[in-house]
């Protein structure tokens, strides 16, 4: 199992802490993943990453499909994978409507649908068998819709990309998760429970028999992001983390169509989500952050002492697992894993 870890998508103003990059290096980590959200954007961080270092690998986690054309999430991917000599690797996801189309300002779509066509149309552009065409209900190639010319033409990438420059998806629910095992190189999921883990099992090994060609577990990279919250204090690790749960359940997307919220009641939380989301969206944020259970915290993420968290990292090693994500990482929590998972 490789090692792996995150950076903050929200980040006011948008930093980079090059000095914990660089001690992921230097302590053997694969890879680190850049985010966004509303704010400050993946891929700026990603290239100011592969410009400070020289063996990671820099991904993605991820690239919000409503923000960019596939071509243009194809370009960069291109771009960054040559000039890093190779270490880049292109992370894709859907975000929500409440980003797409309330920041972004595009249409949302079907999400498997979208999906299929995005990933199908930049596999495309990176096998560059020829000049790249798809006429699909979400993206045309060449554009043949209302308000073309006409004078598209089909057209293939000058670059010669690596063809089998990995795709990874950040899938939740049950259909996005069997797509993404039969399309994706990897999967990054939030919120990953190992106590859980035989209902994604089912769902990956679905997808791998969609795939054939003897797709499974020792070619595809199951990545779970998660939080490790390292101190003496274990209830006061749990509460750092708080917060963090109480936004993406309560607030990361409508009440009607938050993909966090329902992902925590399929792990068997669904009071505790009710409330946080109620609680969160009627304005009282802190009894939404005293809503998150402990029970919760502990199903999906590493808090305490370190003893603590070397049993409880177990629950992750004994699963087939390609990397193991750091999420909210320090110079200790990851020198703490390093030594662990050494």
């Amino acid at each position: 199992m490789k090692l792996g870890l995150t950076t903050a998508g929200g980040d006011h103003p948008v930093s980079v802490d090059m000095e914990l990059i660089g001690e992921a290096e230097r302590l053997g980590y694969d890879i680190v993943r850049t985010s966004e959200s509303y704010g400050g954007d993946a891929v700026s961080k990603a290239a100011w990453i592969l410009c400070q270092t020289t063996k990671i690998h820099v991904g993605t986690g991820i690239m919000q499909f409503g923000a960019r054309t596939p071509a243009m999430s194809a370009m960069t991917a291109i771009s960054l994978d040559q000039l890093s000599g190779g270490r880049f690797r292109l992370g894709l996801g859907l975000s929500g409507p409440q980003v797409i189309e309330g920041w972004h300002g595009q249409p949302f779509g079907r999400p498997l649908g979208v999906t299929r066509e995005y990933v199908t149309i930049v596999r495309k552009i990176f096998a560059r068998e020829g000049p790249v065409e798809f006429q699909g209900k979400y993206y045309q190639v060449p554009f043949k819709g209302e308000g073309a010319t006409g004078l598209g033409k089909p057209l293939k990438a000058i670059p010669h990309p690596r063809p089998d420059m990995p795709i990874y998806l950040a899938a939740m629910g049950p259909k996005n998760t069997v797509l993404a095992a039969e399309i994706a190189d990897g999967n990054v999921p939030g919120m990953f429970s190992p106590e859980k883990f035989p209902a994604m099992e089912k769902l990956l090994l679905e997808g791998f028999a969609k795939a054939g060609n003897g797709k499974g577990f020792h070619n595809f990279d199951l990545a779970p992001a998660v939080p490790v919250a390292f101190g003496d204090d274990e209830q006061e690790c749990r509460d750092r983390l708080k917060p963090y749960y109480a936004h993406y359940i309560g607030g990361m997307g409508a009440k009607e169509v938050n993909y966090h919220n329902a992902n925590v009641r399929r792990l068997g939380f669904d009071e505790m989500a009710d409330r946080i989301q109620k609680l969160f969206l009627d304005g009282h944020r802190k009894d939404a952050v005293a809503a998150v259970d402990d029970s919760f915290i502990d199903e999906v993420a590493l808090c305490g002492p370190r003893d603590r968290i070397k049993n409880r990292l177990t629950r992750y090693t004994a699963l087939p697992l390609g990397t193991f994500q750091v999420r909210f990482p320090t110079i200790e929590s990851i020198r703490l894993i390093a030594e662990l998972m050494g």
